[in-house]
Formats: structure tokens, C-alpha cells, sequence
């Protein structure tokens, strides 16, 4: 009997669907609207931190080693370097390197003609896990002795800060400003399509109907109706993304500007957006009806 009901309920809800053609294609566009602009915003601001991000994995500090250490006493610095916290990594570089690595980036080699090594000094090249914390990270390696400096370019490092916690914030209040917005206008277009049918459910209680088997079909339909805004706003944000990002990125030729693939994100996109149509969906339509069961 059971199985026989919810066949029904989903059979009704369906039909629903088709019987009222125009306001189902409206409930569906509202919420394909509403959820391309909170994913549009929220995949702009995660692409603003995978920049940033990206920054940060080249704030490195620089630790220069003591002049009167020998190479093998600075190399052996490496492991009292690495037990620093915050340090993610840290790589050897030696005077020899330096040097090559200085002196590589002009083409007039002959300016440097009779200049050794010497002139260099040993160092590290720290990379740290968190930037927030370069400046503790700096006095933390100059603390190890034979290391004689530390340098990082901290007012970088402030800004990339002061940029990631300001995109953070403001995405948060965003994200559920758009988040109520939508929510507010996907449930009042299922209210409209709902009262275009209130002699139906005036009809249906008149002739003993329970308000939980009026209520079924309704909720039904609005599940099929988020789901199906949710699939097809996933498509859209996947062709109007990859549009858009090849452009700014010169559809796979080198340029400045990088963007994280789509693919990283999908999975928590498709969740989320088929977890809102369906959330706003059915308790869009649990509350446009509530009002005509009261007959």
C-alpha cells in the first residue's frame, strides 16, 4: 500500500510539473539564476586565493649563513633550519650557486669577469607553511647560530595577507546575502505557481483528502524541480567558466593570469548545488502550501 502511495506521489508530482508548464519553467530558471551568481562569485573569490596562493608558495626568506663557516659546517644548518616551525622547506644554495644564479640574469657576462665566489655567501632558501607567520618564522632562523641574517620582503607578505583575509571575509557575507536572496525568490515563485492551484486543494480537503496526501505530490515536484535547476546550472557554470577562463588565460598559450580548473571544483559544486535546488525546492513548497491546507 505503502509503495503504491509513493508511486502516486511521484507520479502527481511529475504530471505537476508538465500541467503547469509555465510557472515550472520559471521555478526552474529562478533557481538556475540564483545559483550561477552565488557560484559565479564563489569561484571568482576561490580563484582570487588560488592566485594568492600561488604567491605564497614563492614568499621564501632568505638565510645567510655565517662567511667564516665552511660549506660542509653550513650545510650541516639545514636540519636546525628545517625544526624551525613554520618552515615547509629548505633548500642549499652555495656561494658557487649564487653566483651563477646572479650573474645568469645579465647578458653581459664580461661585467663580472675576475668577481669569484667569494663575494657570495652561503644561504638557505626557506620556504615557510603559513605567511602570517614569516616575520616569527625570520627572528626564529636568526636565533640558530651561523646563521648571520634573515631576510623576506615582509610588506609583501602583509599585503598578501591583509588580500586573503579580505576576499575571506567578504565572500562569507556574500555568499549568505545571495544565499537568503535566492532562497526568498525561488520561494515565492513556487508560492505563485502554488496558488494558481488552491481550488485544487480546496476541493481535494472538501472530499476528505489529509493535508500529508496534498502535501506529498507538492514536495515531489519541488524536488524534481530543484534537481533539475541544480543539473542544469551545473552545466552552465561549467560552460560559462571554462568560456571565461580560457579568454583571461589565452586558451592554453602563456599568460599572467592563471585560473584553478574547473575540475578541482566540481565535485563540491555539483554537492552544493544540487543540495540547494533541492533544500529550496522542497521547503519552498512545503511553505506555499501550508497556507491552503488551512480550509
Amino acid at each position: 500500500m505503502k509503495s503504491n502511495r509513493a508511486a502516486y506521489y511521484i507520479k502527481e508530482g511529475f504530471v505537476s510539473i508538465f500541467t503547469h508548464g509555465l510557472m515550472s519553467f520559471a521555478s526552474v530558471c529562478i533557481i538556475v539564476a540564483c545559483l550561477i551568481i552565488m557560484g559565479s562569485f564563489t569561484l571568482l573569490a576561490y580563484n582570487v586565493s588560488y592566485i594568492i596562493g600561488q604567491f605564497e608558495n614563492e614568499n621564501i626568506v632568505l638565510a645567510y649563513v655565517d662567511e667564516s663557516l665552511s660549506e660542509a659546517v653550513a650545510r650541516g644548518l639545514e636540519t636546525q633550519i628545517r625544526a624551525v616551525p613554520n618552515v615547509a622547506s629548505a633548500a642549499f644554495v652555495s656561494r658557487e650557486e649564487a653566483m651563477e644564479s646572479f650573474v645568469g640574469k645579465y647578458e653581459n657576462k664580461s661585467l663580472f669577469e675576475g668577481i669569484g665566489a667569494d663575494v657570495f655567501r652561503h644561504r638557505f632558501v626557506v620556504y615557510v607553511k603559513d605567511i602570517e607567520l614569516t616575520a616569527y618564522t625570520q627572528s626564529s632562523l636568526l636565533g640558530i647560530a651561523g646563521i648571520e641574517e634573515a631576510s623576506a620582503n615582509l610588506s609583501i607578505t602583509r599585503g598578501l595577507v591583509t588580500m586573503r583575509n579580505i576576499v575571506s571575509g567578504v565572500t562569507a557575507v556574500l555568499a549568505a546575502v545571495l544565499l537568503i536572496i535566492s532562497l526568498f525568490i525561488m520561494s515565492n515563485t513556487i508560492r505563485l505557481g502554488t496558488f494558481e492551484r488552491r481550488d485544487e486543494i480546496a476541493i481535494m480537503k472538501m472530499v476528505g483528502a489529509t493535508n500529508s496526501f496534498i502535501r506529498w505530490p507538492f514536495i515531489v515536484e519541488g524536488f524534481m524541480l530543484g534537481t533539475m535547476g541544480a543539473l542544469v546550472a551545473y552545466i552552465a557554470q561549467w560552460l560559462v567558466y571554462t568560456l571565461i577562463t580560457d579568454r583571461l588565460t589565452g586558451g592554453g598559450r602563456v599568460s599572467f593570469i592563471t585560473a584553478a580548473p574547473f575540475q578541482r571544483m566540481s565535485a563540491p559544486i555539483i554537492v552544493a548545488f544540487l543540495a540547494i535546488g533541492i533544500l529550496v525546492g522542497v521547503v519552498g513548497s512545503s511553505m506555499a502550501i501550508r497556507k491552503y491546507l488551512k480550509v
